[in-house]
């Protein structure tokens, strides 16, 4: 697997598979790359040169002790995708990910892009305020970073079933892909993993919507409860033009592991486009 150094110096760890049109996965938080593992596999046999890194401080990459907002990730992005020589290239961003797709797209242009999309995504913007009401509240963010301090494994435990939906109707995963999921949070970086917290609950990316102008998908379930439809994924595509909206009825967070096979078919049918 090739390692991309990023503009001060921080080693990405890149999955490159397949050959065919580049389509770039970015991970959400606090996982890494491996938890694309369902939709790695399928773009590859469909014919896609699939991209897909861990973020700084995530997994196999470098974990500098500072670096972790959005204008440095997307550049880390823009940094992977010229190591590559990337062109005609498809974004995929998953919750976090999300916020790296619309950073890069307002700072570094479509120029290389063909499309987009954004899959439970936290864009536009997370928090609650006057002007954004459907947005979650500080207090959340706030108990998250308290609860990681004090014990982040705990925290990773108690926090995976609700993005999974599990003890819903429409979502739920395996006590296996739950220790998967925590032990990719684990890899990460205290630091890291905290002030991620910052980056997607506290950048507004309202301003960064208006810089999309190729096709974009956006994927949600309604019944998201890390980060609501409303809040996001009906925001991005009202505020996208032309953008496609599907939501998933009764859809958790991690919906690329409990609708993985409907999310496949629907990412290919777009790709194909």
């Amino acid at each position: 697997m090739p390692i991309v150094q990023t503009t001060d110096k921080t080693e990405l760890f890149v999955k490159d598979w397949g050959e065919g049109r580049p389509v770039v996965l970015i991970h959400g938080w606090p996982l890494n790359s491996d938890s694309w593992e369902h939709q790695a596999v399928a773009l590859t046999e469909a014919g896609y040169r699939v991209i897909f890194y861990d973020r700084r401080g995530f997994g196999r990459s470098g974990q500098p002790f500072k670096g972790y907002d959005y204008d440095t990730m997307a550049d880390d992005l823009a940094s992977v995708m010229e190591a590559l020589d990337l062109r005609d290239v498809s974004l995929v961003g998953f919750s976090m990910g999300g916020g790296e797709v619309a950073r890069y797209v307002s700072r570094h242009g479509t120029t290389k892009l063909r499309q987009a999309v954004l899959v439970s995504s936290i864009a536009p913007f997370m928090k609650k305020t006057d002007d954004n009401p459907n947005g979650v509240g500080e207090d959340v963010f706030t108990q998250m970073k308290d609860a990681i301090k004090k014990d982040r494994p705990n925290f990773m435990r108690d926090f995976f079933p609700g993005f999974y939906g599990n003890e819903t109707a429409a979502g739920g995963v395996s006590e296996g892909v739950l220790h998967w999921t925590w032990a990719m949070a684990m890899m990460a970086s205290p630091k890291a993993t905290l002030d991620c917290v910052d980056a997607f609950g506290h950048t507004d990316l309202r301003r960064d919507m208006a810089a999309f102008d190729i096709p974009t998908l956006i994927v949600h379930g309604t019944g998201d409860e890390v980060v609501p439809i409303d809040t996001s994924g009906r925001a991005a595509a009202a505020a996208i033009k032309d953008a496609t909206l599907k939501e998933y009825d009764g859809a958790p967070h991690g919906l690329t592991a409990t609708h993985a096979e409907q999310l496949n078919r629907d990412l290919i049918d777009f790709l194909k486009g």
